[in-house]
């Protein structure tokens, strides 16, 4: 019989965890399989905890195990720890809803193409608020995420990272488990290194799962901070780049820097220098229009403001990153290992 380990890291997810845990349980799978779930909880204080105890008593292969750390790279190993050597792992979000085929299709991958390590299926957002609605919509666009991002994928194919994850435990066996230094990223760090060592990471559009999009943009802009600021942190652990799209918003950043001086040092200099600027106005306001014309819910100015959002934030923890990083050759910042809520 073949075993397959779901680990859920968690921590304070009384709203959505039983939903979460239930969609697990529905989901198909292939006959001879033994699937066991392990919601790894950072010691949660909102009643996340005693719904799990409730539901195990109706899901005997569901453990509850204590992430004292509260972070998430320790989170997934010490559910993959609990495992034990089993034939597959994979990795569910809290927020993350699981279609009925999402397990039973990336099995199949993994049969299919022997090339493939990872497979991950297509995020369906679901809006808390008006607020997660409007983020949900700028996140879903390659003008907000950047060409090539699998939020933005809608053909299954070939890709560089994908949300809840499945992996052969064999992976874990040859090139490590997830670096519990890295906060953040942690996932993308470890794909990078499937995809150095020779495997495929595969996006499969024909399952889904539902994830409960955070509604506040101070949240928001905490997160893609921290996105920035731990992706040079990753960057300089392997002494790569590890993909092109990532640099688009700090180089953005700086150009707006130095746009801000230009006409203190030359008008004519200042006003050819923010065509660019002027160009990225002019695509923010159209791609807003064209998301308001497909969902006449959300509000122009919300989704226009959205995007300058998550790129300036992305950018400045960009630079905050290179700056401690590589400047000042300093270890990552207590103060950036605060998750966003």
């Amino acid at each position: 019989m073949k075993q397959l380990t779901v680990v859920i890291p968690c921590r304070n997810e009384q709203l959505y965890i039983e939903e979460c845990i239930t969609a697990i349980f529905s989901c198909e799978l292939p006959e001879g399989f033994l699937i066991k779930v392990y919601v790894v909880d950072g010691m949660s204080n909102d009643g996340t905890r005693e719904r799990v105890y409730d539901l195990i008593k109706h899901y005997p292969n569901l453990e509850l195990v204590d992430n004292l750390n509260q972070l998430t790279p320790f989170a997934f190993n010490l559910g993959i720890y609990a495992g034990g050597k089993v034939d597959f792992v994979q990795i569910v979000g809290a927020r993350h809803i699981l279609s009925q085929n999402y397990l039973l299709n990336s099995l199949k991958r993994f049969e299919i193409d022997s090339s493939v390590w990872c497979v991950g299926g297509k995020i369906v957002n679901e809006y808390v608020n008006e607020t997660g609605r409007v983020i949900s919509k700028a996140m879903s666009s390659a003008f907000g995420m950047g060409l090539g991002n699998f939020r933005t994928l809608d053909k299954s194919g070939y890709t560089d990272t994908v949300t809840s994850p499945m992996y052969p435990y064999w992976v874990f066996e040859k090139i490590g488990f997830f670096d519990e230094e890295l906060i953040r990223n942690q996932d993308d760090d470890f794909n990078f290194r499937v995809t150095n060592e020779g495997g495929k990471i595969y996006y499969d559009n024909d399952s889904s799962l539902k994830y409960y999009v955070r509604g506040n943009y101070s949240g928001l802009c905490r997160q893609f901070f921290q996105y920035g600021y731990w992706k040079v942190y990753v960057n300089q652990k392997h002494k790569a780049v590890t993909t092109i799209r990532q640099l688009v918003p700090p180089l953005f950043v700086s150009y707006l820097a130095l746009l801000l001086l230009l006409p203190f040092v030359s008008p004519i200099i200042f006003l050819f220098a923010s065509m660019p600027f002027a160009m990225y106005v002019l695509m923010a306001i159209y791609v807003s229009a064209k998301v308001v014309l497909e969902d006449k819910m959300v509000n122009f100015t919300n989704v226009l403001i959205t995007f300058p959002l998550l790129h300036i934030s992305y950018g400045l923890g960009y630079l905050n990153g290179i700056f401690e990083f590589i400047f000042l050759n300093k270890k990552p910042s207590d103060k950036q290992k605060r998750l966003s809520r």
